[in-house]
């Protein structure tokens, strides 16, 4: 196969986030800029947001995991954010972010399920597109499923005969039991280094999108993505976190027939923690 990666690891804020936080706040009402907004996010949403925010001088307050890579949470502080942590063992984020914007009376931008953020994470598949565009097969990272569908959407409109294939953990593969069973499934703070793929289910957007855009969906097991990181580290030379590299991951899954076809892999991220990943890197 000839495989194209397109490295999101080197966008600004080191992920592909920074897309559909910039186009959500951009598309604000006045009154809601000068409010400031509030989103919740492991990590890489909520430095866009910051990041966006700063640009676009608009306040931004963050709630993010205990556990979030201490790498994310320092970016976030330093791109001008406020954060507040929770414990995901005692309360879910969406439930904790609905009553602190009650208390803050801040409008809250969510990590994918939003118009605005699916549409700016779409123009990663539509740059790939217009750099390949004869690609046979796109494999994208699955979280919540908003770059998924955004890039969904992009593919289908400029090259409806490439197949989309979305990639996830294993241990997380709610969007895999949803596109299989039609329903929306879920999954409760699932054990995956994926940490960016923790998301308890696709959206009220996502998830129909998912349905009628995305062709098919692959899951992957841990040492499959560890491995895929490896490979990536040694042979491409670049800095990739978990769930960055669960579309490279599926590249080599038996599932997807890829031979002598053109192949897109999206790289989503590069935040890695350093001292959490040395050890499963290292033995890999």
């Amino acid at each position: 196969a000839d495989v194209f990666f397109k490295c999101e690891n080197l966008q600004r804020t080191g992920s592909f986030k920074f897309r559909g936080a910039y186009n959500a706040l951009s598309m604000l009402a006045d009154s809601e800029k000068r409010s400031g907004v509030l989103t919740y996010s492991s990590g890489n949403h909520a430095q866009a947001i910051a990041l966006a925010g700063r640009v676009l001088g608009i306040g931004t307050t963050i709630i993010m995991p205990e556990n979030a890579p201490a790498v994310k949470k320092e970016a976030t502080r330093n791109y001008g954010a406020t954060i507040i942590t929770y414990d995901p063992g005692e309360i879910k984020r969406e439930v904790y972010a609905e009553m602190v914007s009650i208390e803050k009376n801040l409008p809250i931008v969510p990590p994918y399920d939003h118009p605005g953020v699916i549409a700016g994470q779409g123009t990663v598949a539509d740059e790939l597109h217009e750099d390949v565009p004869d690609l046979d097969v796109l494999l994208v990272c699955c979280g919540g499923g908003g770059l998924l569908s955004g890039c969904a959407i992009a593919t289908k409109h400029l090259r409806k005969e490439c197949l989309v294939v979305g990639v996830e953990p294993l241990l997380a593969d709610d969007a895999a039991r949803s596109f299989s069973s039609g329903k929306l499934q879920t999954v409760d703070n699932p054990p995956t280094i994926a940490d960016g793929a923790r998301t308890p289910s696709l959206g009220k957007y996502t998830f129909p999108i998912v349905l009628e855009h995305v062709d098919a969906m692959d899951t992957v097991t841990e040492q499959e993505i560890v491995d895929a990181m490896h490979m990536i580290i040694q042979r491409l030379k670049l800095v990739v976190e978990p769930t960055g590299a669960l579309a490279t991951a599926g590249l080599f899954s038996p599932k997807i027939d890829i031979r002598r076809k053109r192949v897109g892999v999206v790289i989503s991220g590069g935040n890695v923690d350093l001292h959490r990943i040395a050890d499963p890197i290292g033995t890999a």
